[in-house]
């Protein structure tokens, strides 16, 4: 970083504080462009006084004879320096405020503002802390505000612990005086012991309301677009997908749906098990039952039932066995006969998953085991020339800083391992895909096996976890109603096929009760019906902390009623539906966008617009902790809070003898504009397909 040198040329742009015209702080700010960044120079040149006052304030502190303790020149003059710099630093951050463009069309996160102005006030109340505790949320209760800063108790721990007694109220009000200017914040007040309330300013909320409405639902800025590698799904060829994917693949869809709204390269990867040593039963039984297999393509519908009869040829067939054995050798060795029969078997299993991602709208690109066989080589060998390997009775395994239990990489009889093949992919996704973010989306009972594959990469210098974000997305167990392993009644795993089939037939039953065929088109109910069961299906998987385990309810996941997909489904289209019984097309609403300020006056519309806006926050958050159900709440949240304004606020009034519409509060209509296009967008990141009509 450039230093900025104190020259005669650069004192006179600030001659005095009374001559600060825009014009010169336009002048200013180019000087300084051309000399770096202003800002982040002289917030440093700043913090560097502030170390150097703390240090000889606190050697005057020292000082035990009390005729000592007059301030040096060196303090004296330092402290005058400081109030020139931050003078300055202030007419810098005014003009580049001016100067840069304003990115209209994406959603402020209001809360991300406010971190940003309180922790301004925050710093300048209290140079002495290295790093103060910023901590602002919303208020939960209206009447005490709408957003909270509760930094003052937990700094005055910390100014106790170097020996500066200070009430934290007193704190409280030194950070409102340090408040900058800024558009957000109407007033505050300080509550308790310290609490600091916010009350926002309801003309610049309905501003951001408007350019919601305008430009529509956009992301925040994006600092860079990082490029993302998503794992999920990842069944096994040759056997049929079962309840124990569906939370696979449906939270790392959503996953992905996510960072791709917000802009970043995203990869999603389908790791399946297409390979080992299953293979060569497979092949061997192949040979067997389909001896022409290389020129007519076998019949081989059922799968699971063919991996079945392979599996127990392998266990009570000795010669099979040796042949199986042979055939993997043979396989992997690559010979084309060999490849073709593990084609044959993958291209099987591969249409089958295909059914199961076509309902729920998945989109994946395959890369199994098979796709990092060369790979492991090279992964082996580099473990093995930086001297990281260990032999283990004819094994060779490696041991990662921290972890008590190693990585197998090498097996006795010289084959590979699910470790070696998970260290492989990872070396590919960071040096081949170079991804600045990987997640493995797989059950909670792997996360010590990736704990170590993540200790083993760290350990051999692939990469630092300070720049690259590689983590582990752990999900809980399906459970059926009776709490326990979600099973059939013969106590086979549940089919995920049967599991959406069955979904959709619920959903046609509740679509029928309700008397929705018989004002739905034949492709409207249809269209409905898969919507209400793919999306309750999903919902009530998303809905729950996915660290937990969650038991799976044909019965509650349709329920219209409460935190369900159904409830919101409906509440989507009843909220639609209000512009078209107030005869208000599109193009009336896009014109009333731009031309009607969207009044916030009734405590209903307040809080309306305040949760409408909240959604780039929620977002901000499930970035941090991956964690799905944060949304689900937020959109029930929006959807009983609109519920409250539309009982409570009319947004069209009709002659209650004719039914005739008699006056549209347009104001309003564009809070049910604005309510239904977020619920829109968080369903698109849910991966749910809402209907106009249900």
């Amino acid at each position: 970083m450039r230093k900025l040198r104190t020259s005669s040329s650069s004192r006179s742009l600030f001659h005095h504080p009374r001559d600060s015209t825009s014009s010169q702080r336009r002048a200013s700010l180019r000087y300084f462009r051309k000399m770096g960044d202003p800002v982040t120079d002289y917030t440093a040149r700043l913090q560097q006084q502030e170390r150097e006052i703390r240090s000889l304030s606190a050697e005057i502190e020292s000082l035990k004879n009390p005729q000592n303790l007059s301030p040096s020149p060196r303090l004296d003059e330092l402290r005058e320096e400081n109030t020139r710099l931050k003078y300055r630093l202030n007419i810098l951050k005014r003009s580049l405020q001016e100067e840069k463009p304003h990115c209209s069309k994406s959603m402020m996160n209001i809360n991300q503002q406010l971190q940003e102005i309180f922790g301004e006030a925050i710093r300048a109340s209290c140079p002495e802390l290295d790093n103060p505790p910023l901590a602002v949320t919303p208020n939960q209760q209206a009447k005490f505000g709408d957003y909270q800063c509760n930094s003052a108790m937990a700094m005055a721990q910390m100014l106790k612990a170097k020996g500066i007694k200070v009430s934290p109220r007193e704190i409280a009000e030194r950070i409102v005086q340090n408040l900058p200017d800024n558009e957000l914040v109407q007033k505050t007040e300080i509550a308790g012991p310290g609490f600091i309330n916010i009350h926002l300013k309801r003309t610049f909320v309905s501003k951001l309301l408007s350019n919601l409405l305008v430009n529509g639902v956009q992301p925040p800025p994006l600092a860079s677009r990082k490029k993302v590698v998503v794992d999920f799904s990842s069944p096994n060829i040759a056997k049929e997908m079962h309840v124990g994917h569906l939370r696979s693949t449906i939270i790392g869809d959503s996953m992905c749906r996510l960072f791709e709204f917000l802009g970043y390269d995203v990869l999603r990867l389908n790791h399946v098990g297409d390979w080992g040593t299953q293979f060569g039963m497979l092949i061997a039984h192949l040979q067997d039952k389909f001896p022409n297999y290389l020129t007519v393509s076998p019949p081989i519908s059922d799968l699971q039932a063919f991996y079945k009869e392979s599996k127990k040829r392998f266990d009570e067939e000795e010669d099979f066995k040796k042949r199986a054995y042979q055939c993997v050798v043979r396989l992997q060795s690559k010979e084309p006969d060999f490849i073709k029969g593990w084609n044959l078997i993958c291209d099987v299993s591969r249409r089958e998953f295909q059914k199961v991602y076509d309902c729920l709208d998945i989109q994946i690109i395959e890369r199994g085991e098979s796709y990092y066989q060369d790979l492991m080589t090279r992964v082996v060998k580099e473990f093995e020339a930086k001297g990281l390997m260990e032999l283990d009775e004819g094994r060779k395994i490696v041991f990662a800083p921290g972890q008590s239990i190693p990585l197998t990489i090498v097996k006795s009889d010289g084959g590979y391992t699910y470790d070696t093949s998970d260290l492989a992919a990872l070396h590919q996704r960071l040096f081949v895909e170079k991804a600045d973010v990987i997640i493995y989306v797989t059950d909670s009972g792997q996360a010590t096996h990736f704990q170590v594959v993540f200790a083993a990469a760290q350990m051999i210098g692939w990469y630092n976890p300070q720049v690259t974000r590689v983590e582990h997305a752990g999900f809980g167990v399906v459970l059926g109603e009776d709490k326990k392993k979600f099973k059939t009644r013969s106590g086979d795993t549940v089919r995920l096929m049967d599991l959406l089939e069955e979904g959709l037939k619920r959903s046609m039953d509740k679509l029928k009760e309700k008397e929705r065929d018989k004002v739905l088109t034949p492709e409207e109910l249809i269209k409905a019906q898969r919507s209400v069961a793919f999306g309750c299906i999903k919902y009530a998987d998303l809905s729950h902390n996915r660290i937990n385990d969650y038991v799976f309810s044909f019965d509650k996941m349709l329920d219209d009623r409460g935190n369900t997909a159904a409830y919101l489904l409906y509440a989507f289209t009843r909220i639609r539906s209000i512009a078209r019984l107030a005869n208000i097309d599109e193009a009336a609403l896009r014109k009333a966008a731009e031309t009607t300020e969207v009044l916030l006056d009734h405590e209903k519309e307040w809080k309306l617009g305040k949760c409408i806006l909240r959604f780039p926050e929620i977002l901000q958050k499930i970035l941090d902790d991956l964690l799905l159900h944060t949304l689900c709440d937020y959109l029930y949240e929006l959807a009983t809070t609109f519920t409250e304004f539309y009982d409570s606020c009319y947004c069209v009034e009709k002659d209650r003898k004719t039914g005739e519409v008699i006056k549209v509060n347009m104001w309003r209509m564009l809070l049910c504009d604005a309510t239904a296009a977020i619920m829109a967008k968080g369903f698109e990141i849910l991966g749910i397909n809402p209907v106009h009509r249900m």
